[in-house]
């Protein structure tokens, strides 16, 4: 028996057109090799889409997808990631589910988790991810007795992180314990930390983390270049998971030391190491360091984006680069709600409204749209909202 693991498709995540694009051709890309595979059936642990409720066009692409697979009578078991759910529980997992394009495995009643059972004969079970790891609290209240109890060939998804496996450049994720899964199952498919792990564990089964099917935001390019996948083989319970990568785009990555140097300095520094070498690549620039003259600015990043506009996509960050001709600012050392209501006492004695009605105005605009909501009626009715405030909706 054959399956494919896939996990933290995040599809839809970038804003750069050119890296959402790479994102869906990375998907599509494992799809395909599941498909040339003779895949029994496919795993995605979470995080399908970026968002709760995606954009149409990236609703049609990825229907186009899981179409193809359906076409090939390959199913397709998920569960909810903590990107899929939105604060009202509405999620587009359910508008593929109703339309036979995939099957969510969590099936959960009176605190206890059912059974799906692939034609393989395989038996599949999970438990979604929350943002926030909120359904850490969740896994004590699951009666695993039934899980546990069942024989044949049996697989958990779930998104989460295990503290006993979490990285030290993760230690502020929430995560669950071992032992809040249940035990006796031949293949743990997980999801929810970004990388590769494959491991076999004393009373449970092997547990594994695909990482994501492309690199979600800068650091991850710099690190992982790539995403991947699992194709796992199960024999007569014993396990074979072997890890594909997808690297659909070449990423270069510079680290730029910007300490004591000029603008131009910089701007000819990173001209240099691009040349001949950015042709159709992802290029990510990393410029750290205190410039001794000019402001940060003064790097003329258009001009190296014409020069090499060969490169597939050029990014860069810049939150470590800073100038000393900027002006020392004096640290405030009480906390953020003292400071803000010292400000806002300060802004009152400045002008015609008051303390109570500027508190009012900041609820006002700290609202956030709701699901579904066009961005035309969230700006027309925090407008709307603002102006009932401070009583401008009278003075027509």
């Amino acid at each position: 028996m054959k399956f494919s693991h896939l996990s933290d498709c995040h599809i839809g995540g970038w804003k750069e057109n050119t890296l959402r694009d790479i994102n869906l051709k990375s998907f599509s890309k494992a799809i395909d090799l599941s498909v040339e595979s003779n895949v029994d059936f496919i795993l995605i642990s979470g995080d399908l889409f970026d968002v709760a409720l995606p954009s149409i066009d990236i609703l049609k692409e990825t229907t186009k997808i899981l179409s193809k697979i359906k076409q090939n009578n390959i199913p397709v078991y998920l569960i909810p990631g903590s990107h899929d759910f939105s604060s009202s529980g509405k999620t587009m997992l359910d508008v593929l589910e109703n339309a036979g394009l995939v099957i969510n495995v969590m099936k959960l009643s009176n605190n206890a988790l059912s059974f799906t059972i692939d034609k393989s004969g395989v038996k599949l079970a999970g438990f979604y991810g929350k943002k926030g790891g909120l359904e850490k609290s969740e896994y004590s209240l699951i009666n695993k007795t039934n899980l546990e109890s069942e024989d044949g060939i049996k697989i958990f998804l779930f998104h989460s992180l295990l503290n006993e496996l979490k990285p030290k450049n993760f230690e502020k994720i929430e995560g669950i314990a071992l032992s809040d899964l249940p035990k006796n199952f031949s293949y743990y498919a997980g999801g929810h930390p970004h990388f590769v792990y494959c491991k076999y564990h004393e009373d449970y089964g092997h547990i594994a983390y695909p990482g994501p099917i492309f690199p979600n935001n800068f650091q991850e390019l710099e690190v992982l270049k790539y995403g991947g996948f699992f194709i796992v083989e199960i024999n007569d319970r014993l396990v074979n998971a072997k890890h594909i990568k997808l690297p659909i785009k070449e990423v270069l990555s510079l680290v730029i030391d910007a300490e004591n140097k000029a603008p131009m300095d910089v701007e000819s520094e990173i001209i240099s190491k691009l040349r001949d070498n950015c042709d159709n690549k992802i290029v990510t620039l990393r410029i750290e360091g205190c410039l001794k003259s000019g402001k940060t600015g003064d790097i003329n990043f258009r001009n190296i984006n014409e020069i090499f506009s060969s490169a597939y996509c050029i990014l860069r960050n810049t939150s470590k680069l800073s100038s000393k001709d900027f002006e020392e600012i004096e640290l405030d050392s009480r906390n953020v709600n003292d400071i803000e209501t010292s400000i806002i006492k300060e802004h009152a004695l400045k002008s015609n409204y008051s303390e109570i009605t500027i508190n009012e105005v900041m609820k006002s605009l700290d609202k956030d749209k709701n699901d579904g909501e066009k961005n035309a009626d969230f700006e027309s009715r925090i407008v709307s909202e603002v102006s009932s405030v401070l009583g401008l909706l009278n003075e027509n």
